[in-house]
């Protein structure tokens, strides 16, 4: 079974994103470890790449460091593979259709499947033309994630009926990166959604402090924090465990 169910049952799932290398590859290892401790449900890791154009500055700063480290596509599953020897917590990748593609479909899935990558985000695969990539996935039983921005509700009913996993839904138009507001119509989005899938529902992109967690835990099943956890990362480095564990664990019970 899809580890990916587990995050929402019973419970609001916390999904922590950080950036694969950043600062190096042992580290997003004992990171992913620590904010599972602290009480994050799923984890959601970056491939690093040259060009994120769904990042804002924060997560593109982490994507350049870890590549200035030499990380891989390889090195990334390597983590995975860690992780899983001691922990069972769903893992997402998030990477960008040119490093699937240039890896090669069918061998990228069924790299997914040997280390236990349980979905897939690929912000820059359009939904027209993601069956493709979805089909391979499928196979090799990884979800793929597609993210609903706030946009015609036409199109909201379409991508949701065809959804995996779970729907990632943006908060706000744009990229990435810490936000104060986010879009009015987040709770008519999620009523949409629901009203053809049971597919649970987490919102991203901006959220982070325990207020906006709050707020948004009314309307959806997760929430999704990406920016301010690589943003701890950037200035601790190595030593951000601590502070890692505090964060989530401030975001998640407070």
């Amino acid at each position: 079974m899809n580890r990916i169910k587990n995050a929402f049952r019973n419970q609001k799932a916390f999904i922590a994103f950080l950036t694969a290398g950043d600062p190096i590859p042992q580290k997003t290892v004992e990171y992913i470890l620590e904010m599972e401790k602290a009480g994050a449900s799923l984890i959601e890791i970056g491939i690093p790449f040259s060009d994120p154009v769904a990042e804002g500055p924060i997560i593109q700063e982490a994507n350049l460091r870890a590549l200035k480290q030499g990380i891989t596509p390889n090195q990334v599953f390597d983590i995975v593979q860690a992780v899983r020897q001691v922990s069972n917590i769903p893992i997402c990748l998030m990477t960008y259709l040119n490093p699937v593609f240039h890896y090669g479909y069918e061998r990228f899935f069924q790299k997914c499947q040997n280390v236990g990558v349980d979905g897939i985000i690929i912000p820059d695969c359009p939904f027209e033309e993601s069956h493709e990539v979805k089909d391979i996935s499928k196979k090799y039983q990884v979800h793929f994630i597609h993210m609903i921005a706030p946009t015609s509700k036409e199109r909201v009913l379409q991508i949701a009926k065809e959804a995996q996993g779970f729907i990632y839904l943006v908060s706000s138009m744009g990229v990435t990166g810490v936000r104060e507001s986010f879009s009015s119509n987040l709770s008519a989005i999620v009523n949409t959604i629901r009203s053809v899938t049971d597919t649970p529902v987490a919102v991203g992109f901006g959220i982070h402090s325990p207020e906006q967690v709050q707020k948004i835990s009314q309307i959806a099943d997760g929430i999704i924090v990406g920016s301010a956890i690589v943003d701890i990362i950037k200035i601790y480095g190595e030593n951000a465990h601590q502070p890692l564990h505090q964060y989530v664990k401030k975001m998640i019970n407070d």
